[in-house]
C-alpha cells in the first residue's frame, strides 16, 4: 500500500512539473491572406475541380495591429508620435515577422523566387514602400532582419483612401484572373501592392 501512495505522490508531483501556462492573448492576432482567398475552404467544393481550382498557391501570416486612435508613421525617435517611423524597417504587421509562403515559383520586382517561405520586411515612406523579401524566418518584429538575406526588393507605390481600417489588412488577389497576383497591404488610409507573377 506505501508503495502505490509512493507512486501516487510522485505521477501527481511530475504532473505538476510538466503543467504549463497557456500564453496571454496578443493584442494583435494574427491572420492569414491566401490566394486564392478561399483556399483555405476547399475541402467544401462540391466537384474536384473547384477544389482543385482552390489550391493554395499563396499564404501571408501576420499579426494585426489596431490604430487606438494612434498614428502609423512617425519621422521622430519618439514612439509618442506614431507606431513605425518612416524610413526604418517596418515588419508589416505586429509580433513575429510577417511570413510570405509561395507554394509556387514567382516572379517578384524582377527577380526569380522560388517556391518556399521567406520573410517580408518594409522600408517605407510617405509615397512609396521598398518591400524586401528575405530568407530569414521565424524572427520577432524586423529585428532578425539581415539585407544580405533579401533575395529580391521591389519599390511600390503608396495611395490613400478616403476610407480608413482601423486593423492592419493584407489581401491577395489577381485583379485581371491571370497567373498575376496582388500583395495588398492597408492600414489607415495608406493602400500599396505589389504584384507577384506565379510561374
Amino acid at each position: 500500500m506505501k508503495k502505490l501512495l509512493l507512486i501516487l505522490a510522485v505521477a501527481l508531483m511530475s504532473g505538476n512539473l510538466y503543467a504549463q501556462d497557456f500564453a496571454k492573448m496578443d493584442k494583435s492576432p494574427m491572420d492569414a491572406a491566401f490566394f486564392p482567398a478561399d483556399a483555405a475552404k476547399r475541402q467544401f467544393a462540391k466537384t474536384e475541380e473547384q477544389k482543385m481550382a482552390l489550391e493554395p498557391q499563396i499564404r501571408v501570416l501576420y499579426g494585426r495591429p489596431s490604430l487606438n486612435d494612434r498614428s502609423i508613421f512617425r519621422t521622430t525617435d519618439n514612439r509618442k508620435d506614431g507606431i513605425t517611423k518612416l524610413g526604418k524597417a517596418w515588419r508589416v504587421g505586429a509580433n513575429e515577422s510577417t511570413e510570405l509562403l509561395l507554394l509556387k515559383d514567382a516572379m517578384i520586382g524582377g527577380k526569380m523566387i522560388k517556391a518556399g517561405r521567406y520573410s517580408i520586411v518594409i522600408i517605407p515612406t510617405e509615397n512609396e514602400w521598398t518591400v524586401h523579401i528575405n530568407t530569414e524566418n521565424d524572427g520577432w518584429g524586423n529585428y532578425s532582419h539581415k539585407p544580405e538575406l533579401d533575395i529580391a526588393t521591389v519599390t511600390i507605390p503608396v495611395t490613400k483612401d478616403s476610407k480608413s481600417l482601423e486593423k492592419l489588412s493584407i489581401s491577395l488577389y489577381s485583379p485581371n484572373k491571370d497567373n498575376t497576383v496582388h500583395l495588398k497591404i492597408g492600414w489607415g488610409t495608406y493602400r500599396a501592392e505589389m504584384p507577384i507573377v506565379l510561374q
